[in-house]
């Protein structure tokens, strides 16, 4: 007898994460379903090539309407989704922006976690949960580099509300025996990245430079150490936790650190640029309190889960200034 098809949820389908998500899952043979928000018009760019392949034919991947502000709606789609596997990656999730809109970041990013869990719990659905954590929990902590058991030091409203969320599951899972697990993962880029993080930004205006379109490009602090790997290597430890025989909590990151001013020069050179000639500093860029260094232990990752990344700094951002110039031509990014 086949064995049944697996079911998977995502939350923020629509995003870089999420689309890179429901292609490994759609890969792997689930029936996907993607929660979008209502509005008068709905960003689906990500998801465009996703439906082209032979896999959606047959309507594996289906999107369905709920906002992680309305708990009535969560509580309808996975009553009748039922699903296997869910994967909160819906967040208000630009941290300068968390600043300027701090209680709806709250609500979207510390209480939809929470009003997912309360779902589980209450209902006779058996889901696994994976919650997106980030790196930005450690904030300003003075242990270099960071892994599970490193202390927390949230320093803006996003950072914030994602330690209620990471707490929020550990706290349902102590408490109910729920299968949640929290993903920390550190900055991961690609392509498909929104165009205000500072990576696409730069990878964005380089190209734009390159093909003559605009002369200069505006950062805040260059001085930032980040740990950057590739959102599709990172997608496949989410799945990775939820084959777990038992639920635990990951730090995802390559290990490496780069600051601002390294990736700049990197997609500059891979152009053929002279940064020097381009960049300029624009104080508006800086946040108000800033976080100098986030570097990932992924040990635990590596031991645990079998996991490790695939692509370097330099891959990476050869891919994301590559695929830049190729949609200023016309052509769809990977």
């Amino acid at each position: 007898m086949a064995s049944k098809r697996k079911t998977a949820l995502i939350t923020g389908v629509t995003g870089q994460d999420g689309s890179y998500l429901a292609e490994f899952l759609l890969a792997k043979g689930y029936q996907v379903y993607g929660v979008v928000r209502r509005s008068s018009s709905i960003n689906t760019a990500r998801l465009d090539g996703i439906y082209e392949e032979p896999q959606t034919k047959n309507r594996r991947l289906e999107l369905v309407y709920g906002d992680l502000n309305d708990a009535s709606s969560i509580n309808r789609i996975i009553r009748t989704v039922r699903p296997d596997e869910i994967y909160n990656l819906a967040a208000q999730s630009h941290v300068k922006v968390s600043f300027e809109v701090p209680e709806y970041t709250s609500e979207v990013t510390a209480l939809g976690p929470l009003r997912i869990l309360e779902a589980i719990h209450e209902s006779s659905v058996h889901s696994k949960f994976y919650q997106a954590s980030s790196s930005e929990l450690y904030g300003r902590t003075e242990d270099v580099p960071q892994k599970e058991t490193t202390p927390f030091r949230p320093v803006s409203p996003y950072a914030v509300a994602k330690l209620f969320a990471y707490w929020t599951t550990v706290n349902y899972r102590e408490s109910y025996g729920l299968f949640a697990c929290n993903g920390i993962l550190f900055n991961h880029e690609s392509p498909r990245r929104g165009e205000t993080f500072v990576t696409r930004k730069i990878t964005r205006a380089v190209a734009a430079i390159k093909m003559g379109l605009q002369d200069t490009l505006y950062l805040g602090n260059l001085d930032s150490k980040r740990d950057w790997g590739y959102a599709k290597d990172y997608v496949e430890a989410m799945w990775m936790m939820l084959q777990l025989s038992k639920p635990d909590d990951f730090v995802i990151a390559t290990g490496q650190t780069h600051t601002v001013r390294e990736f700049a020069e990197e997609a500059f050179r891979c152009a053929g640029l002279d940064m020097k000639k381009h960049l300029k500093i624009d104080k508006r860029y800086f946040r108000p309190l800033e976080v100098n260094i986030l570097q990932g232990d992924a040990s635990k990752a590596r031991r645990v889960l079998g996991w490790k990344p695939k692509t370097s700094f330099k891959e990476l951002a050869r891919l994301m200034v590559d695929a830049d110039i190729n949609a200023l031509k016309g052509k769809k990014a990977p």
